[in-house]
């Protein structure tokens, strides 16, 4: 269903009114997966990602509460064009919907914007930041309801993609009573959904079939909720994660089914980001069906998507499938490039449980690693999932200890460990500048020389590119446009 602004009738209202009137109807829409009724909800006082909505003459409440709409707006909107500056935007904008809330001192709504602000960081990939955010909200939430509801399953989450998997569970499992007791559909969705998740990954290392048969119920209780909702975006998300839990028990051809199902969805509301992560599942199943090129196949395109959004901690993920893909097609060179990267780009967000399965999964999967390799492998990997909760993930730092020691001719320092995972290693480096000279020429051609054009093709700056050309590929010098020198201005 789609809205326009010409269906909002607030003629009859005080500018101050239809602005907290549109705001409330904007989250409704955004609720209900409507992101295009929401914008048009909003059209008339905010023009749109990336545009600061006017708030001179109106109330500080208004003022911060038409900030914080056009912040969680941005947000969601953002994360479904794979915008790299929306969640920046968002965050300053709900930053600044907090100063105006603090200076009426209202705690209550500080405590729902600080909310969004922390599912801000949690989109990045950010989980340390978003976990602190969560926990200062939840702190001057001690009543019940929707918005220390929404609190609790968001810091579920966020324990959940740190691998804390006990620790998400008994947050959910804890605050069940209050998630029976609210109305609010979304969120009572959001959080079987999020059960379910936890629930399969308790299930890799006990009770596997009596937690995945929860999962399941749980999965259906959600998908209960969201058809009340009628929220796509968050339906795709569901059947994806039910292809994920018949992957784990095997259930191959009916995995499939789901996430051809989840996919047609995804595609039907032009979400680029959750078709990949759709497809990321289905790599994961034919990995598990031994459709090794198939899987590379499609793990490959999943990475490029993501590379071109702001979901670094999805990106790691999917560097390490196209990692063991590779690993499983005989190529471990590419395979090592692969995992090596996934733990620069989880390193950046701070999503260090990723890059420690990254570093484990080098270990398991990578054929004919020096020993230097192994032993910096290990370190990383047992420092980086000291703290996992999840009894397959250590069972797995276990058996990669029995590989590793065999190649042990002494302890390795942590820096030196880090040195070796985060720089490539010397028979690569002429391939990768190879492949990097070669990526770039085909841009500069596509662009008849256009730095510009050719850096926005390559997901660079201006400036980024111009860089690699003179210092690491000179020769290309000739084939991008000349060089314009800005005027220095006349000082008058």
């Amino acid at each position: 269903m789609k809205i326009t602004s010409s269906k909002l009738e607030t003629s009859h209202l005080s500018r101050n009114d239809e602005v907290f009137f549109r705001c409330q109807k904007a989250l409704e829409l955004k609720n209900a997966g409507n992101y295009y009724g929401a914008q048009e909800a909003m059209r008339p006082l905010w023009k749109g990602v990336g545009e600061r909505p006017e708030t001179k003459g109106l109330h500080p409440s208004v003022a911060a509460e038409l900030l914080l709409c056009a912040g969680v707006l941005t947000c969601w909107i953002g994360s479904k064009d794979q915008s790299k500056e929306a969640q920046e935007t968002a965050k300053n904008l709900i930053s600044e919907s907090i100063a105006f809330y603090e200076s009426i001192n209202d705690i209550k709504k500080i405590a729902a914007a600080r909310i969004e602000l922390a599912y801000c960081y949690w989109y990045e990939g950010e989980i340390n930041e978003a976990r602190i955010v969560f926990t200062e909200a939840l702190q001057k939430l001690s009543i019940e309801g929707n918005t220390r509801a929404r609190a609790l399953v968001g810091l579920a989450i966020v324990e959940w993609s740190a691998s804390r998997y006990e620790d998400a569970f008994r947050i959910l499992t804890d605050n069940a009573p209050l998630f029976k007791k609210i109305t609010d559909h979304t969120i009572k969705a959001i959080y079987h959904n999020q059960l379910a998740m936890v629930l399969r990954e308790l299930a890799k290392s006990e009770n596997k079939i009596g937690l995945l048969r929860q999962a399941v119920y749980e999965y259906e209780e959600a998908d209960r909720h969201l058809k009340l909702t009628r929220n796509v975006f968050f339906r795709v998300d569901l059947k994806n994660n039910v292809g994920n839990v018949l992957r784990q028990l095997n259930r191959f051809k009916e995995a499939h089914k789901y996430l051809a199902e989840a996919r047609r969805l995804a595609a039907s509301v032009k979400d680029k980001l959750r078709i990949a992560q759709v497809d990321e599942t289905r790599a994961q199943v034919l990995l598990a069906e031994k459709r090794f090129k198939e899987a590379e196949s499609v793990a490959r395109h999943v990475v490029s998507v993501l590379a071109k959004s702001d979901r670094n901690a999805l990106l790691a993920e999917a560097l390490i499938t196209h990692g063991i893909t590779l690993a499983r097609l005989n190529q471990p060179q590419r395979s090592w490039l692969c995992l090596q990267r996934a733990i620069e780009v989880a390193n950046q967000v701070g999503a260090l449980n990723k890059a420690g399965l990254a570093s484990l999964t080098m270990i398991e999967e990578v054929a004919h690693l020096s020993r230097e390799e192994l032993q910096a492998a290990f370190v990383k990997a047992r420092r980086w999932l000291a703290e996992s909760q999840s009894k397959d993930v250590l069972l797995r730092v276990n058996e990669a200890a029995e590989k590793v020691v065999l190649a042990l001719g002494g302890e390795l320092s942590d820096e030196a460990a880090t040195e070796i995972l985060l720089t490539k290693p010397p028979g690569l480096q002429q391939a990768v500048l190879e492949y990097e000279r070669s990526l770039i020429k085909q841009a500069l051609a596509k662009v008849n020389g256009s730095v510009t054009y050719a850096a926005s093709l390559l997901g660079l700056s201006h400036q980024g590119l111009g860089y690699v050309i003179e210092s690491r590929h000179k020769e290309l010098l000739k084939e991008r446009s000349p060089v314009r020198r800005r005027r220095p201005r006349s000082r008058k």
